[in-house]
């Protein structure tokens, strides 16, 4: 992960996988690119992660399939669409620090990895477990991601300011204050928010710019994540 240029292969399990499952991914990947307005770097770091590494055993058939699957413990790990919507808008440099909140399995964390390089990472988990299995499975794969159990609002203060902010869980009445005040002026936050202003309730996807007076929002359509805890 270190060609300034762009994701890069890495020495890992994924170099000895399957045939079939190097050509799912790829698969996948074009399937994406058909339907998807994104860069063809977000849709390289996709690629590049071996995505059946994140999932239970008995969901591995179904990896490579654009949805998402369940991973334990009342989580999930985002469809293959909305990791490449979501990093797509955040848009990360290489060598940009990045916050997440909701590391989950650790595939996301992983496919921004990719982007900024090892070491630039830094993703919260509320549930203990997830963030220790996640903290192992990224660290085998190759992945030089920092991973803390707590809460995302707090638990990276020490390291910020950050270049940007990627929430994979969505927190009630928009982005939580201390998660922006985290981010750099002109840095961008990317949440799904539940939205009580949709009937019935509901979720949207936001891109927020770190302004010198303010933020700047922008919204991305409607979604559907795990409640922030």
């Amino acid at each position: 992960m270190d060609d300034a240029n762009g994701p890069s292969s890495r020495d890992g399990p994924e170099r000895g996988e399957p045939p079939d499952r190097a050509a799912a991914r790829r698969e996948l990947v074009d399937a994406l690119r058909e339907r998807l307005d994104v860069s063809e770097r977000t849709l390289s770091a996709i690629e590049a992660v071996p995505r059946h590494e994140f999932v239970p055993e008995s969901h591995r058939s179904r990896a490579y399939a654009d949805r998402p699957l369940p991973i334990g413990r009342d989580q999930t790990i985002s469809a293959p669409h909305m990791v490449a919507v979501m990093t797509d808008l955040l848009d990360p440099d290489r060598g940009d620090r990045v916050l997440e909140v909701g590391t989950g399995c650790g595939y996301h964390a992983a496919v921004l990895a990719e982007l900024v390089g090892g070491g630039n990472v830094y993703s919260a988990e509320y549930v203990p477990e997830l963030a220790a299995d996640a903290r192992e499975r990224l660290d085998r794969l190759g992945y030089d991601v920092t991973v803390r159990a707590g809460d995302g609002r707090e638990a990276f203060r020490d390291e910020a300011p950050f270049d940007a902010a990627s929430l994979t869980c969505a927190p009630s009445g928009g982005v939580p204050d201390p998660i922006v005040d985290q981010v750099r002026t002109g840095g961008r936050v990317v949440a799904p928010v539940e939205d009580g202003g949709l009937l019935g309730g509901g979720q949207r996807l936001v891109r927020l710019t770190v302004r010198e007076d303010g933020v700047e929002r922008e919204d991305h359509g409607g979604v559907r994540f795990v409640p922030m805890r």
